[in-house]
C-alpha cells in the first residue's frame, strides 16, 4: 500500500459516511462509534473480496473470463 499524507486517512475503500448512514438506518442502533464504523466497513470489504475471488474461480472452472450471475 502507498504512504498517505496523514496515517491511516485512507484505510477503508468504503466510504465511511455512506456506512454510518446505512448503520443509522437500522431503527435498533442509538449509537455507533467511528471504529465500530470502520470494522463494518472493513467487515463488508472482506466480504466482496471473498465473493469476488468465488466467483472468479467458478468462472474459471468453466473456462470463462466473464462473471455470470451463476457464479455468485
Amino acid at each position: 500500500r502507498a504512504p498517505t499524507s496523514a496515517p491511516g486517512a485512507r484505510l477503508s475503500r468504503l466510504p465511511l459516511a455512506r456506512v454510518k448512514a446505512l448503520v443509522k438506518a437500522d431503527p435498533d442502533v442509538t449509537l455507533a462509534g467511528q471504529e465500530a464504523i470502520f470494522i463494518l466497513a472493513r467487515a463488508a470489504e472482506l466480504f466482496v473480496e471473498t465473493i469476488a475471488k468465488d466467483a472468479y474461480c467458478c468462472a474459471q472452472q468453466g473456462k470463462r473470463k466473464t462473471l455470470q450471475r451463476r457464479d455468485l
